[in-house]
């Protein structure tokens, strides 16, 4: 088994809190810690209002904690200002959402190439790298399709591609099954799992327990806390905590 311990974190997160204004105002989050290494692949369930989406916005930089520090590949983000931020999410994070989010008048090949808009690559270079990344996911032979002319698996391929075109150090992946059938939501995993053995770095949020449990590492969030963290060496965890919608 890989000892991921040995390698360089990608993602730290020290005593990470988040708070959101009401009266009172409402924790969602308390005092998390998490490692994620790098290559490592990662579930992170629970129930609706445990907390999962609000770690998924503060660690891919789509939001600030109210409290405790997120390091990405290094860089502490409560040191930079917004427009480092967005640099840095733009250039080593990738997002594959539930819903696709694919633009519906552009081709395959122009929606994934999309992903470099802000890496400062030239047009014609970004059309290279988006027909390479579709080949990566398997779909050389829909290079000039639409969205409404793939099914719903190729649809989300497509997304993959367009996370991974930039090569980012993390790839995030918001129940990225929930909208497909069996087979194609397999289909979708299996390409993550092949990604990851290739060496991305995968974190799955997700309330689906059979996934879950069939990837190497869980994490259990339930009332905004981390319930548990065990690995594929680590004894079963309890895995009741993850029952329930997406948070």
């Amino acid at each position: 088994m890989i000892d991921y311990q040995r390698r360089p974190p990608v993602l730290v997160l020290e005593k990470v809190a988040k708070e959101f204004d009401g009266h009172p105002p409402v924790q969602v989050l308390h005092n998390v810690n998490l490692t994620v290494s790098q290559g490592e692949l990662i579930a992170v369930v629970g129930p609706s209002g445990s907390g999962k989406s609000t770690l998924l916005s503060l660690v891919g930089t789509l939001d600030r904690p109210t409290s405790g520090s997120i390091h990405l590949e290094g860089h502490d983000l409560t040191g930079l200002n917004d427009r480092q931020v967005a640099a840095l999410r733009a250039h080593r994070i990738g997002f594959v959402f539930q819903q696709f989010f694919l633009l519906p008048g552009l081709t395959t090949v122009e929606n994934v190439a999309t992903g470099l808009l802000y890496t400062g690559e030239t047009a014609k270079r970004r059309v290279e790298r988006a027909k390479s990344a579709l080949r990566e996911v398997g779909l050389a032979h829909r290079l000039g399709h639409r969205p409404d002319q793939l099914s719903g698996g190729e649809k989300q391929r497509v997304a993959i591609a367009r996370a991974l075109v930039g090569k980012p150090g993390l790839l995030l992946a918001d129940e990225p099954t929930g909208a497909l059938d069996a087979v194609s939501g397999k289909g979708v995993i299996d390409l993550l799992l092949e990604l990851n053995a290739q060496g991305t770095t995968v974190v799955v949020i997700t309330h689906d327990r059979d996934l879950a449990a069939s990837l190497p590492r869980r994490i259990g969030l339930e009332d905004g806390r981390v319930a548990f963290d065990v690995s594929d060496a680590s004894p079963n965890a309890d895995f009741s905590v993850a029952q329930g919608g997406a948070a």
